[in-house]
Parts: C-alpha cells; structure tokens; sequence
C-alpha cells in the first residue's frame, strides 16, 4: 500500500488525491505518449517548516525537453512554480518521491502527436529506500536496451519503460533484485531505471551517453562530485565481463540513489567499495544542505508559503 499524499496538481490546481482522475480513454494510457520526471524532496535537517529538493532546476529542464519530444511545450518554470505550490499544500512531514507527468489527454485512437490536446500533473508519495542500501543482486537481461534511433531515450518517455518493466520482472522472478541491460552493440547500457558505475584501479567508469542510457541527473552528479574529489572519470563503453572483475560496481538514481551492487549472476563483488562510499558520503551531505560544495544544488520551499 502506497502513502500517496493527500493533493495532487491536476489541470493546473491542487485537488484531492481521489479526484485526480483521467477517462480510460487517455490517449496516453492506449499509446505510451507521456513523459514522466521523478525527484526525491526531504525535510529541512535544521527546520522542520521547510523542504529540500535535490537538483530542481534539472529536473524541470529534462521534463521540458522530453516534452518537447512529444512535441508539446511545459516550460520549466511552470514545472518548478506547479511542485513548490503542490509541496506547501500537502505540507509532508517525511521523505518523499515526486512523480510529475506530461501526457497526451486527448480521448483521440489515432496514434500521433499533431493536433492532440496534452495536460500535466503531479502527485507524490513517501518513499525511503527503493533498493536495499546494502546492496543489490544483479542479472544481465536478456531484454535490450532500446536504441536512441528507435525512441528518444534522452527523455523519460513513458512507453519506453516496457522494457524496464520486463526486464525488472525477469530479474526477481528469477532470484535477483535488479537487472542490467546491454545495448544493441553488446555493451553495458543501465540497470531496469538506474545507471550504472564500476570502478577499475582507482578509476571511475561509466557508460557514455553514446550508449543509450537515459541522461541520468544522479549520475550527472556524482560525475561532478567525482571530479571535485579528484577520482578519474572516465565515460566510455562497458564490455559485460568488465563487471565480473571490477573492483566496485553501483547503481544511481534519484529513486535508488547510489547502491551498491553486491553480486551479478553468480559473481559475488567485493565487500570494500571506498570510492563509492566517498562519493555517497559527500552527496548525502549536499541533499540534506550540510555541504558547502554544490549548496545551489538544493531548493529550499517553505511549507508555510510565501
């Protein structure tokens, strides 16, 4: 059972949870034709009236691109002034996941994205840790990663994740927590809806954006962290059997955060991960505002408004 919070953003207002509703009609739900973001907010450490939200300029840029991608305009400032007015009228009290979703809303059969009406909502639920924070079991999948020629991946495009769904589910069904998917080129794209990273002799690798990964923004920040803390990245394309001898392999994402991979197949990694807990240390400390590096990476809204 989800802790849904109690308002949703639902043509352009907040309405009850309960009320937000679509007709089965959606076009959106018949053809994929949404594009989602996802970003974790949290109370303020030091002042319980107030909210952090990690990288919310960021997030509010990717979902205007990926609505731009289907060929509808939400400009960032809408998304950003549409969450901090939909956090301060639900006022949490714990950690939570937001879900804001661009969609055909048309009642249309036809398949297309010309001449379509398209709406926007938010909601959000209470979310603590959405893989295990000791680490996760990993299968390759025997689906594959879509190719940017195919589906524009730099989007969260909604019809994409059919193959984040069957690949996740043939991963527990058959005994591990997560899957990791290749690319049409046989290298290491992401996980199900995570990146990925190794690390090989002190070096951290991760696969490029020419790989077909989503432009993850946890990723985009651990990078960045990386560099402050002088830890050679690398970005380059990842061959499956690197996996099995790196010295350190995690997973980020704004739902999983960084975590740890602790067995791929029937490879069981190393317990040690010093660079991976350096860098989950640090960006621990800029999402709770404790850092002085990246603070203009955190969003303050005051739940008692204006």
């Amino acid at each position: 059972m989800h802790d849904f919070l109690p308002y949703a953003w639902f043509k352009g207002k907040c309405v009850p949870f309960e009320e937000a509703k679509i007709s089965i009609a959606t076009h959106a739900l018949h053809y994929g034709t949404g594009a989602f973001g996802g970003m974790r907010a949290i109370p303020d450490p030091s002042d319980s009236e107030k909210f952090l939200l990690f990288r919310l300029d960021r997030h509010a840029k990717r979902l205007s691109q990926s609505a731009r991608l289907l060929l509808t305009e939400l400009s960032e400032e809408t998304i950003i002034n549409s969450i901090e007015k939909w956090i301060q009228v639900n006022k949490p009290s714990k950690p939570i996941y937001i879900r804001p979703f661009v969609f055909t809303s048309d009642l249309g059969i036809a398949p297309r994205l010309h001449n379509i009406e398209t709406d926007f909502f938010i909601y959000g639920l209470e979310l603590g840790d959405y893989l295990s924070p000791e680490g996760v079991t990993c299968r390759i999948s025997s689906w594959q990663r879509q190719e940017d020629s195919s589906l524009p991946l730099r989007g969260k495009i909604s019809g994409a994740y059919i193959t984040s769904s069957l690949a996740k589910t043939e991963a527990v069904k058959s005994g591990f927590d997560e899957a990791l998917l290749l690319n049409s080129r046989g290298k290491v794209s992401e996980a199900s809806g995570m990146n990925l990273f190794l690390v090989r002799d002190g070096n951290l690798i991760t696969p490029g954006v020419d790989q077909d990964i989503l432009e993850g923004i946890t990723r985009a920040s651990v990078i960045e962290i990386a560099n402050y803390l002088n830890i050679n990245v690398i970005e380059r394309p990842v061959d499956k059997t690197e996996l099995f001898i790196a010295d350190e392999v995690f997973l980020t994402g704004t739902a999983a955060k960084i975590t740890p991979v602790k067995k791929i197949e029937t490879t069981v990694l190393k317990n040690d991960r010093p660079i991976m807990m350096k860098l989950k240390s640090l960006l621990i400390n800029i999402t709770e505002n404790k850092s002085e590096v990246f603070r203009d990476w955190v969003s303050t809204i005051d739940l008692r408004g204006d």
